[in-house]
């Protein structure tokens, strides 16, 4: 049980250091990524982001739910190979509904304030990964999984 905290508190402690993170969605057996700015809810089930309705991401995931989130340490140093940690968020991915969107909002504009306007535009979808399952790599090949209780 200490070695799921110790990994819950490295995921969240990576999840809130970064604002980008890399989207993978796929249509039709094309795989499609996607920079993504992000914001991740205290306990870690939500990661949530914000695109256009017009945008390829947004119809990928209207048409298979299913996406991975990527999120690094990386700073492109040679010191990376060894030292970054990267998290893959797995889950499905759907657009907030109306009752939820107010407290959804709150977390994402805590993050991102300079979205304010892009985000309440009408034709913006804010979406949340439901996230089931995280995969940590770390010393360049150490895996460790982290499944949330549904």
């Amino acid at each position: 049980m200490e070695e799921t905290a110790r990994l819950k508190g490295t995921v969240g402690e990576l999840l809130r250091s970064q604002k980008l993170a890399v989207l993978s969605t796929h249509y039709n057996g094309q795989p499609y990524a996607s920079l993504m700015v992000f914001a991740v809810t205290d306990d870690l089930k939500q990661i949530l982001f914000a695109t256009t309705r017009a945008t390829r991401k947004y119809d990928n995931i209207a048409h298979d739910s299913r996406v991975a989130l990527l999120v690094d340490s990386r700073t492109n140093l040679n010191a990376d190979i060894h030292g970054a940690i990267a998290v893959t968020a797995m889950g499905r991915a759907e657009e907030v509904s109306a009752d939820e969107k107010e407290a959804v909002l709150k977390v994402y504009l805590a993050r991102h304030p300079h979205l304010s306007d892009f985000v309440r535009s009408p034709t913006c979808a804010l979406l949340s990964l439901k996230v089931e399952t995280y995969y940590m790599v770390s010393k360049f090949q150490k895996v460790v999984e982290l499944r949330l209780p549904g």
